[in-house]
Order: C-alpha cells, then sequence, then structure tokens
C-alpha cells in the first residue's frame, strides 16, 4: 500500500517540476523576444548600485548612432572572433583556464575570463555578476538564445548599452558624456579605446586621464582598432 501512495506523489512531483521548467524555458524566451525590440530597462547590477545608494546614470542610444570606433574597441579588447563564432571562443576559454591556474598556482596576477561579448551581454542583461556554476549555466543558455533571437547587431547594441563604465554608470554614451564631455556619437579612437580599457573594472579603471596598466591597456587596444577595420572583423556590424 505504502509503495502504491509513493508512485502518484513521485508521479506529482516530477509532473510539477516538468511544468516549473516549461515556464522558466517559455518565460526565457519571451524576456529575450521583448529585449530584441525594447531596450533592457534595467538590470539587476544597477538594481545593486541602487540597494548600495546610489544614482544610475544610463542613456541609450542606437548602435548606429554609436561612432563605429566604439564597436571595433570592444572587439579589439573583448572578442576578436565576436563576428565569426556563434557565442562561446573555445580556444579563448581554454586559454584562460590554463592562464587562470598559472596564476593560482604562483598566488599572483589578475584571473581573467574567457567570456566572448555575447556572453558578456547576457550576463549583464539578465543575470547578476559574480560565478558559480548556476549563474555560467543561465549565462550559456540566454547566450545561446541572442545569438539564435537577436543577432550579432542587436548583441554589440545592448553590449555597448547596459555594460558598467563606471561607478553606476551604465552604457557608452553615458560614459562618454562623463569621462570626455560628449556623447558617443563621435568618439575619437583613443577615447574609445580608454573606454573599452575601462570595461573589465569599472568601478577601479577611469577613462580621463587613465595611469598605469589601463593607459598601458588603453594604448594597445587604440593600435588594434585599425586591425579591426582592415581586416572586417567588425563586418558583421556592417
Amino acid at each position: 500500500m505504502a509503495a502504491s501512495r509513493t508512485r502518484p506523489l513521485v508521479s506529482r512531483i516530477w509532473r510539477f517540476a516538468w511544468r516549473v521548467a516549461a515556464y522558466l524555458i517559455v518565460g526565457s524566451i519571451l524576456w529575450v523576444v521583448a529585449y530584441r525590440f525594447v531596450p533592457p530597462p534595467f538590470t539587476l547590477t544597477m538594481l545593486r548600485d541602487v540597494a548600495g545608494g546610489h544614482s544610475v546614470s544610463k542613456d541609450w542610444m542606437p548602435l548606429s548612432k554609436i561612432d563605429p570606433n566604439m564597436a571595433r574597441a570592444a572587439i579589439a579588447a573583448e572578442d576578436v572572433k565576436f563576428c565569426t563564432h556563434h557565442g562561446f571562443d573555445r580556444q579563448a576559454i581554454e586559454a584562460a583556464i590554463k592562464r587562470n591556474a598559472r596564476v593560482n598556482a604562483k598566488r599572483r596576477g589578475v584571473l581573467r575570463g574567457g567570456s566572448t561579448i555575447s556572453q558578456q551581454t547576457a550576463k549583464n542583461a539578465f543575470l547578476w555578476q559574480g560565478g558559480g556554476y548556476v549563474r555560467k549555466g543561465l549565462e550559456a543558455w540566454f547566450t545561446l538564445l541572442i545569438e539564435t533571437i537577436w543577432g550579432k547587431h542587436r548583441i554589440m547594441e545592448v553590449y555597448l548599452n547596459v555594460a558598467e563604465t563606471g561607478i553606476a554608470t551604465y552604457g557608452v554614451n553615458a560614459g562618454s558624456k562623463h569621462y570626455f564631455g560628449h556623447d558617443a556619437s563621435a568618439m575619437s579612437p583613443t577615447e574609445a579605446a580608454r573606454m573599452a580599457a575601462v570595461l573589465p573594472l569599472p568601478k577601479k579603471r577611469e577613462a580621463t586621464i587613465p595611469k598605469g596598466f589601463t593607459r598601458r591597456y588603453g594604448n594597445s587596444i587604440a593600435a588594434r582598432i585599425g586591425v579591426v577595420r582592415n581586416d572586417r572583423l567588425d563586418s558583421c556590424l556592417r
């Protein structure tokens, strides 16, 4: 009798679990479809800043109006295979794992990720900052969705508008106004490169008068912007 009562209970639990999973899958797809046409109004990272007492600064600008130097700088700094991969760069991930293993072994240096711009966009638009297997798994799911539903042009547009560019400052347009005193429609290669150099650590780096590593990294990105243009590494955005 006990076994006969257990089977219906287990069956109900499984049906409930499948129903919840179906709702989450459909809900996430609808969420991504909505952001295909509507700018993300807020992100969890922005909410964290608000909870910390900051006033969020953001000013959406369509990719068609953002200076092409900015997208090229982002590709040069973050993801040179952006236009050719399907959301993930296996070689970059493997290289990051090997490098981080050496850093951990020596207990010095900076840990680096192998995330593509697509992965970073999925994280910034839909998820929270930080690590963990759950977050990374959700990031992979949303990356697949935006690659399929949005396409490269929209991915870059959302990335450049929701990425943190300073303390409680989001998007390259708000960042350009903050650092350079003008919007992102006319950025010099140097300005775009400095902005891209800030993106990995926006709360600790600044683009107006960068120093040390940020200055050197910005100069390196600026030198590669021409390579991105000439080699048409940004062809999917043209």
